[in-house]
């Protein structure tokens, strides 16, 4: 079935499952956002281990949270998930940690009609996930249901304390301008918010709260979890690297990777590529950083041969500290590096690696 989308008026496919009964289309449309209180995560874990986005996410709802004097709770949907209570010290004040053996793989039917539900029961006025791809397919699905507005890969988050609205920033129009949304008329505010571009708290929460294993009715779930088949590559995850080199389209020849990658080997970093030279083929799309690709914060990032389009920027401007090599001192890449060398790459590298490994052998 269609359902008509509250912005843009278009018609969107609707799970049958999902699509709201005439009365409660009535009910959402007479919300009072008075009755709705308190910041929400739904945190993500995989195979038993909570997720670094969600420590990212909980860093950002504490900021929110405490510019509208609420709560911050996290959702924990799974199985023998180790140290539930880690949450608190990450940014929130209680943690729901809703435990079953059926839950220990993600399934979008079960999470869906809990949290769906929950939410419906207790009324948080915002909900917060990461665009992965669990929160990409969940989240969505749960705005149906609750019939609210919902933000997709966010990069930045603030509040408008007066109106108590959640400002939503996330590229617009192929990245060209950074858009801010907001949903006044329906609760909660949802918003998804990439990984890698906010931070954890810098400090240990001073929580008092408890973790409440909260029990569910029995869970039905139309897919079978069959097995999990790790991806057994032995190149570095750039999305968790501490050190990434990236390579661009100043490469000039695929071949010319080899400068990247050697200069990754001697560092011990990840290597990473702009989208110019994934498009050109020259290296596998999984290394790519940007807006169609992953989003990155190391600690040190190094660009060579990277004009820095805001489609890239925006991927991995949150970095520690940045590098860059160009050639054209106006490239926008300059604007966000912290060390910029104008010159040559093929000039620039070489030496760069003849002096690492010169320090390496003394």
């Amino acid at each position: 079935m269609l359902e008509t989308c509250n912005l843009c008026g278009a018609c969107v496919p609707v799970c049958p499952e999902d699509a709201l009964s005439i009365e409660e289309v009535k009910r959402t449309k007479e919300i009072d956002p008075s009755e709705w209180c308190g910041v929400w995560v739904a945190a993500e874990q995989r195979h038993g281990k909570i997720q670094s986005s969600t420590y990212e996410l909980l860093g950002a709802a504490r900021g929110v949270a405490e510019k509208l004097e609420v709560q911050v709770t996290a959702l924990l949907l799974g199985s023998d998930v180790e140290n539930p209570e880690s949450l608190l010290a990450a940014g929130a004040d209680e943690v729901f940690y809703i435990k079953d053996e059926n839950l220990a793989h993600f399934g979008l039917e079960p999470y869906t009609k809990i949290i769906a539900d929950l939410i419906l029961e207790r009324k948080p006025e915002i909900v917060l996930g990461a665009a992965t791809f669990i929160g990409r397919s969940l989240l969505p699905r749960i705005a149906v249901r609750v019939h609210a507005g919902l933000t997709a890969d966010c990069t930045g988050l603030d509040v408008d304390t007066e109106k108590r609205l959640l400002l939503q920033t996330r590229p617009a129009f192929g990245g060209n301008i950074m858009a801010t949304i907001i949903c006044p008329q329906h609760r909660p505010q949802m918003a998804t918010v990439r990984p890698k571009v906010m931070k954890p708290l810098d400090e240990p929460y001073d929580s008092n709260g408890t973790v409440t294993e909260v029990s569910v009715d029995s869970l039905s779930n139309r897919v079978k979890f069959l097995e999990f088949v790790a991806d057994d590559t032995s190149q570095i995850n750039i999305a968790e690297a501490d050190i990434i080199v990236t390579g661009g389209r100043g490469l000039q020849d695929p071949k010319n990777f080899a400068l990247i990658e050697e200069l990754a080997g001697l560092l011990g970093s990840a290597v990473g590529a702009s989208r110019a030279a994934v498009d050109a083929g020259w290296i596998n799309y999984s290394h790519q950083v940007g807006q169609t690709g992953r989003t990155v914060s190391p600690k040190l990032y190094i660009a060579v041969g990277v004009s820095g389009a805001i489609q890239h920027l925006v991927g991995m401007q949150s970095s520690d500290f940045i590098i860059a090599v160009n050639k054209d001192p106006n490239a926008p890449i300059f604007k966000v590096a912290d060390v910029g060398i104008v010159g040559d790459l093929f000039e620039v590298v070489p030496k760069l690696i003849e002096e690492i490994k010169r320090r390496k052998e003394t």
